[in-house]
């Protein structure tokens, strides 16, 4: 059986011969790598691509590597898929091993005032070269996975260019490469959907406006709204799709752009004789005032009776828009993915299938924006490689 493989199981390696497969070169198959390489294991990476391309924007290309949420319970709830299953994964590398982690392979780290952490370096790239010279013991194959297939004492991996044999097979393809490899197992996969992603809405001509520190009523939540040529976007606008990800489109959703705004009646007696869109120009950008107030923009304050103020009120505080979809192209991360109840959150190994595991994005694990997903990647990928070497 070994001949009808480009590689054999007998290989030199001083941990009973096993021979590991990670299927994808991004964030959570690279440090997976890592983690097996230092303990002497045989270790095969498979992309069609670059390793680390899809590192190299995040954060704006200063890669926000963690976010400073030490409880592994509160740093869960940052993810509106996957909050329980990651209670075991957190409790066994949390943020504080990221940091420990990176400092390991020479990147030193800084937290922000709003709590994401980056590398002192500012650069991503500088992170990716780091990560990369540490797993260039590994074998890369730049080929891509189409078929993974169970043997009796391993697997059999299946590239567009020829087929292999691994002991253990970790996949780590993230939400984007598709789930067509796995179609011949028994593994359900919820189907992904755009997660932190800009919403497609009306009021095109608001583009480049951002009105601060407004609420969304549907969720809670409190940020700032962009206005696009699209829609809307922006980091509350992606914490709401991610919410969002798998509801029907169209929907609508309502937000407070000025929770602290009250008693209007008396700004208006205050200012008799400024026109309400330069009243209300107070309170946002002067673009958008002039849209709130609609028809009523040029009105004086004097001008303005109750039914008028009421609307205006109305506008405010309960603003609307109707959602019709996401920018496509732009979501970074999706909802979706193999379904957790697949897989053992002690271990990230299948509860079918023995040896083969999973790992980052590939899961239907997604957080909001602020360094949560690749804290996902990073623990998810220590967990697998714990497991193995245990």
């Amino acid at each position: 059986m070994e001949q009808e493989f480009k590689n054999t199981p007998l290989l030199n390696t001083p941990n009973l011969r096993r021979n590991i497969a990670i299927i994808g070169a991004g964030a959570s198959g690279c440090v997976c790598a890592y983690y097996l390489l230092k303990e002497g294991f045989e270790v095969t990476l498979f992309d069609s691509g670059t390793p680390l391309r899809t590192l190299l924007p995040t954060g704006g290309g200063r890669c926000n590597l963690a976010h400073a949420e030490y409880d592994p319970r509160e740093l869960a709830k940052n993810y509106p898929r996957g909050e329980k299953f990651l209670y075991s994964v957190f409790s066994q590398f949390s943020t504080s091993d990221t940091i420990e982690l990176f400092e390991e392979l020479g990147i030193k780290t800084y937290t922000q005032p709003d709590g994401r952490i980056f590398p002192e370096s500012n650069s991503a790239k500088d992170v990716k070269e780091k990560v990369l010279a540490r797993i260039k013991k590994s074998n890369f194959i730049k080929e891509k996975v189409l078929k993974i297939e169970p043997l009796l004492s391993g697997y059999k991996l299946k590239t567009s260019k020829a087929e292999y044999f691994f002991t253990d097979i970790i996949t780590a393809t993230g939400g984007h490469f598709g789930y067509e490899f796995l179609k011949d197992l028994d593994i359900k996969i919820i189907p992904p959907k755009p997660s932190l992603v800009g919403l497609n809405c009306k009021h095109q001509d608001l583009s480049g406006v951002v009105v601060n520190n407004v609420i969304s009523k549907d969720t809670g939540l409190c940020g700032d709204i962009l206005f696009t040529h699209f829609g809307i976007s922006g980091p509350l606008t992606y914490k709401i799709s991610s919410i969002k990800a798998r509801a029907d489109f169209p929907y609508t959703l309502s937000f407070d752009l000025a929770p602290d705004l009250s008693g209007l009646q008396e700004i208006l007696n205050k200012n008799p004789h400024k026109e309400l869109k330069n009243i209300l120009g107070e309170y946002f950008p002067k673009r958008f005032a002039s849209f709130i107030s609609g028809d009523f923009a040029g009105f004086k304050g004097h001008q303005i009776n109750g039914k008028t103020r009421d609307f205006i009120l109305e506008n405010i505080h309960n603003f609307t828009l109707k959602i019709t979809g996401t920018n496509k192209g732009e979501e970074t991360v999706t909802a979706g993915g193999i379904d957790l109840d697949e897989i053992n959150p002690k271990t990230m190994e299948s509860k079918k299938y023995k040896g083969l595991y999973f790992i980052g994005e590939v899961l239907n694990i997604d957080g909001f924006c602020g360094g949560f997903n690749l804290q996902n990647a990073w623990s998810t990928a220590f967990v697998a490689a714990k497991n193995i070497y245990k």
